[in-house]
Order: C-alpha cells, then sequence, then structure tokens
C-alpha cells in the first residue's frame, strides 16, 4: 500500500494519494487545484488514479477533482446526499472499494457538512484498517464545526447534534491503533482548536482531544457551535464552486516578474497590489492602495483573509522568494497578474518611489493617551472567541474575516486605531480600510497581548 499526505501550509490544509502497488490502481482525496504532485508521484509509482473523493464540498478553497478527471480520466466521489451539477459517484456508508489487495471503507460522518465522510484505509480486506481520513469531522484536538455552509433548510444545532453522533457512535468506536488523518491542521478556520500535529490515533484523540470526551449532546452542541473564528467571506463562494462545473487551473500558466514600467502601468490602471512582505517592512513603504497579506511564519494563511479583486492582482513577494512555500504563489494565483519583488526594509525602486506610502503604527502608551482624550476610535479585529475573553474598553468588534463585508460600521469620524491579538492581523485589517478609502487608520504594535500585559503590576 502506498499512503502519501500532501500539506500546504498557507490553507492548513492535507490531502492524499493512495494506491495499491499490486494493481497500479490509486484515489486521491481532498485534492487542491495544484495537481502536479498527486501526478508526479502517481507516475513515480506506476500508479494510474482511477477515482476522486472529496470527503464534503470543501468551503476554504477550491478542490482539484474536476482537474484530475481532465487529467486522468478518473470518477469523482461524495457523500450519498450531495448534489452536483457534474456526474458523482455516490458514496454510501460501509462501502468498499476495492484497489486490488488495497480497500477503502466509507463511513458517513456528517456534522461538519451533511454530505461528510470518512475513508478507512485497509491494506487488505481482512486486515484491521490502517488510517481514517476524516476530512473535517475529526481534527487532531477539535471536530469539524457546523455553522459554516450546506446547511440547507435544518440548522447548524441539527447538524452539531449529527456531529455528536459521527463522534461518539461512529469514529470513536474504531480501535484505538487507527491513524487519524484530517483533512486540516491548526490554522484552519474549519474549526478553533485545531493542533499543530498532523496524524494522530483514535485512542490518542479519545483520551486528549476535548470535544470528544464523555459529554450529553446539549453539552456538545453547545462547545462546538460557540466561540468559533468568523468565517471569511470567501467560504460560501468556494464551496458553491466545488458543487459546479468551472473553468479548469490551467497549469501551463506561469506569471512573470513585472518591469518598473509595466507595474506603474498595472497600477494606475487599477490593479491591486497584495504585499506578501513581513508587517515591519510593509510598514516602512508599501505601494499606494496595496494590501498585507503578510505571509511569514507566524501567519502562514493569507488565503484565509486576502480579499479577490475582480480586475486582477500583483503579488509583491520579499525579493528573491516569489515563491515560497508558505505564500502565495504567484504561477498560480487565478487573478494574478504579475509580480514585483522587493528588498526588505521598504526599499522601493527610485522609479516608484512617488507611489510609496509608509503605514503608521501606534504603541500601547500612545493608544493609551488617544484614548484619555477620547480622540480615536478602537477597531478589534480578532475572532468572537479571543474577544470574549477579553477586549479594550469601548472599542468595536468586527472580525478580520467580515471587514469588507461590514465596512459601512466602520467609525470614521475619528482616527481609527486597529488590533489583533500580536500585530500582523491589524495590519492586514489597516491596509484593507485604507485600501477601501478610509486613510485615517493605524494599527496597534503588539496587539491585545501587549495592552493587556500593559495593565499587569510589573
Amino acid at each position: 500500500m502506498i499512503l502519501e499526505r500532501y500539506y500546504i501550509e498557507c490553507l492548513s490544509h492535507a490531502s492524499y494519494l493512495i494506491g495499491d502497488e499490486s494493481t497500479g490502481r490509486a484515489i486521491v482525496v481532498d485534492p487542491r487545484r495544484d495537481i502536479d504532485e498527486y501526478l508526479s508521484d502517481a507516475k513515480k509509482y506506476g500508479l494510474t488514479i482511477v477515482g476522486v473523493i472529496n470527503t464534503h464540498f470543501h468551503a476554504d478553497f477550491v478542490s482539484g477533482h474536476l482537474e484530475l478527471v481532465d487529467a486522468t480520466g478518473s470518477w469523482i466521489g461524495f457523500g450519498e446526499v450531495a448534489e452536483t451539477d457534474y456526474p458523482i459517484r455516490r458514496l454510501v456508508d460501509g462501502e468498499r472499494i476495492s484497489l486490488g489487495t488495497v480497500e477503502l471503507e466509507i463511513l458517513a460522518t456528517p456534522g461538519h457538512t451533511w454530505e461528510s465522510i470518512s475513508v478507512l484505509v485497509r491494506e487488505n480486506p481482512t486486515a484491521t484498517p490502517t488510517a481514517v481520513l476524516t476530512g473535517d469531522s475529526l481534527f487532531i484536538g477539535d471536530v469539524g464545526r457546523p455553522d459554516l455552509v450546506n446547511i440547507g433548510d435544518s440548522s447548524t444545532e441539527d447538524l452539531a447534534k449529527a456531529m455528536y453522533n459521527t463522534v461518539h457512535e461512529k469514529l470513536l468506536t474504531l480501535p484505538d491503533e487507527i491513524v487519524v488523518m484530517p483533512a486540516h491542521g491548526a490554522g484552519s478556520s474549519c474549526g478553533k482548536n485545531l493542533s499543530t500535529e498532523l496524524t494522530s490515533t483514535i485512542g490518542e484523540q479519545r483520551a486528549t482531544n476535548p470535544s470528544v470526551q464523555p459529554m450529553s449532546e446539549d453539552d456538545f452542541v453547545a462547545l462546538v457551535t460557540e466561540g468559533q473564528p468568523a468565517a471569511p467571506s470567501y467560504f460560501a463562494v468556494d464551496a458553491a464552486m466545488n458543487k459546479r462545473v468551472h473553468p479548469l487551473l490551467p497549469h501551463d500558466r506561469t506569471i512573470s516578474e513585472l518591469s518598473l514600467t509595466e507595474a506603474r502601468v498595472e497600477l494606475e490602471s487599477g490593479t491591486r497590489v497584495l504585499d506578501a512582505r513581513s508587517v515591519d517592512d510593509f510598514a516602512a513603504g508599501h505601494l499606494r492602495g496595496s494590501v498585507n497579506v503578510v505571509s511569514t511564519d507566524a501567519s502562514p494563511k493569507p488565503e484565509a483573509w486576502s480579499p479577490t479583486w475582480g480586475r486582477g492582482s500583483c503579488w509583491l513577494p520579499t525579493r528573491g522568494r516569489p515563491g515560497r512555500r508558505n505564500a502565495p504563489r504567484p504561477d498560480r494565483s487565478d487573478n494574478a497578474i504579475g509580480y514585483l519583488a522587493v528588498d526588505h526594509g521598504g526599499v522601493f525602486p527610485v522609479a516608484l518611489e512617488d507611489l510609496v506610502r509608509s503605514a503608521p503604527r501606534v504603541t500601547v502608551e500612545e493608544l493609551d493617551e488617544l484614548r484619555a482624550e477620547d480622540a480615536v476610535t478602537v477597531l478589534d479585529i480578532r475572532n468572537p472567541g479571543e474577544h470574549e475573553a477579553g477586549w479594550i474598553p469601548g472599542s468595536c468588534s468586527i472580525p478580520l474575516a467580515q471587514i469588507r463585508a461590514r465596512i459601512r460600521e466602520v467609525t470614521t469620524d475619528k482616527p481609527i486605531v486597529v488590533h489583533c491579538a500580536g500585530g500582523w492581523r491589524s495590519s492586514v485589517a489597516a491596509s484593507l480600510l485604507r485600501a477601501e478609502g478610509i486613510e485615517n487608520v493605524t494599527d496597534l504594535v503588539g496587539g491585545y497581548d501587549a495592552w493587556a500585559a500593559a495593565r499587569i503590576p510589573a
């Protein structure tokens, strides 16, 4: 048996290739749109990809099932109740899919969505399963949230009750030694307490996962419906795309580095700039109207909140690393027109210096002085659970993922100071507001954590 995991940091997303060496047949589970690695590894192992399984309609990314069908002629499998406008194989609870000696078993595991399934993987039909690919049903350290999309005519509470049954009547009945391999890790908005570990076992989760401990159904429903991070606005768009036929990602497309003249033309014609440099570099200098998508080791999830612009975009990575693994890849971005690499420290070429702006930031002490004079609006862009644990008095709360949709709620009669927990998300939010025409915006160095720490007596 061949079982390969593919993990992409910027989406906290795991996908899998399962193959049978004796027959050369393989299936890909929860693929991303950039399918090159699956095809490359299939060729390396002498495998033919015959099927693609999505454990549910993903909301946080557009899946690569259509690309794989185009490249391989494989079938597409979803849970039995899934509805699509392209042909699918409806996978029912208990169904077994033979790859030869290797066998997969489908488990209906609703809760995150109604069509959610998990996939048991066996080396042979009589063996104890080696692993269970749990999609967004069981994570390492958490379970999938029931309040995103695909609810239909039912409620979040209905899905949460279904998840309770999935966890206690199905997944926790599996043997302790089975390896748990979910579709997401820490940083995903599909749950609230996901571990940085990418695999575990049923036994380890039974013992350590707070969301699967013995509790009543009512307590479980309360646990999984409260304090979830705000869902990015694009989630509903991606989930809908995954249900229908849409244009394929062109895998022969490359995005070139722009000349300074080309960059100026694009900027003057309305092309947005997504600046993937650090908060400090962005604050020191950035191109007018840029959005700071902050691609750093501390903030590896730009796809979770970077906007989608109709006209197109220009990536602005740090010089020499436009394809850094945890950064948005300029050669695979649907709307990317090109990229312009820049040195550290906000230093731009002289030819563009008239388009360069700095981003003001304030310290905790400066914020306190402004608040004492009632001279500022404080905007808290943390998630609801973070806000409930403590907040700056008088602040307005709008989670980062909802900023663009709720921008009219932002009061502009005073200067605005944006803050998050530690400082990088606030740079994103402040740059989004400035890009939307709200100019008098700064962000708080160190975020709420620094403000709260300053309240603690020495």
